[in-house]
């Protein structure tokens, strides 16, 4: 029998982004383990919509994850991922995750940063709480990572503060600023992020190939397979390990290819 893994994005009018999520998913096929199929879904905006993916693949199988391609959680994965899934496993977010804080870490450094910067950790904000608790955990493990100057949370919209504002904060304490886009693809929000003029902003995560370990990782972890699922705390419904414990080289192998 088929296990599915559902990859479900927010969804983008800007063609750019559609561009990255489709690279990401090619990714996720080409390191699927054997009879695992990826599916894509959007949330949002265009289709394929999730609901629609969900109800085609149970025709066929039963063995359904939906992994959202989102960064934290928030109204899409607590509300319509939930109405969407019909009783199949929703994963957690990508993030926080110790592999999401080495890309942006990656980016940052790629736009110019350097130790004594202030970097704005720059996301697209929820009305949900544990949003801005999974923003902060990965401030956090942005210093673990090796960001040395000081790291800031702040946000396009709905959460305070907003990006311009802690740009404009760290600016007048005679600090550079280095806006890193904590977002998956472009589109509107990294548009936002660019127009708050840090002195440097980092490019979107995009479809890096370390994002399938974690991908893999927690579709193991929803479909139950007792994989210790890094980045995982107290909120997912799963167990794994806690939030501060990352995966080894080794295990991340392992995670990925199955």
């Amino acid at each position: 029998m088929t296990a599915v893994l559902i990859a479900c994005a927010h969804g983008t009018r800007f063609e750019e982004g559609r561009v990255v999520i489709r690279a990401l998913l090619d990714v996720l096929r080409d390191t699927a383990p054997e009879g695992v199929e990826v599916l894509e879904a959007y949330v949002d905006v265009h289709g394929p919509y999730v609901s629609d993916v969900v109800a085609e693949a149970r025709s066929r199988t039963d063995d359904i994850v939906i992994v959202p391609l989102l960064l934290s959680t928030g109204y899409h994965t607590e509300v319509d991922l939930v109405e969407a899934a019909d009783g199949f496993p929703i994963a957690r977010a990508l993030g926080p995750h110790p592999v999401l804080a080495e890309i942006l870490v990656d980016r940052v450094r790629a736009a110019g940063a350097d130790a004594t910067d202030t970097v704005v950790l720059a996301a697209a904000g929820s009305t949900r709480p544990g949003a801005v608790v999974d923003v902060e955990r990965m401030a956090q493990l942005m210093t673990d990572a090796g960001i040395s100057g000081p790291v800031v949370t702040a946000y396009a919209a709905a959460s305070e503060p907003r990006i311009p504002d802690a740009v404009d904060t760290a600016r007048t304490a005679g600090q550079r600023t280095v806006a890193a886009s904590y977002v998956l693809a472009p589109g509107h929000f990294s548009r936002v992020i660019e127009k708050a003029e840090a002195d440097l902003t980092s490019a979107p995560i995009g479809a890096d190939p370390r994002l399938a370990a974690v991908v893999w990782e927690r579709w193991r972890c929803a479909r139950g397979a007792r994989v210790r699922c890094a980045g995982c705390d107290s909120r997912c419904p799963f167990g794994g390990r806690g939030a501060g414990e990352s995966l080894d080289a080794t295990e991340r192998a392992a995670v990925a290819g199955g």
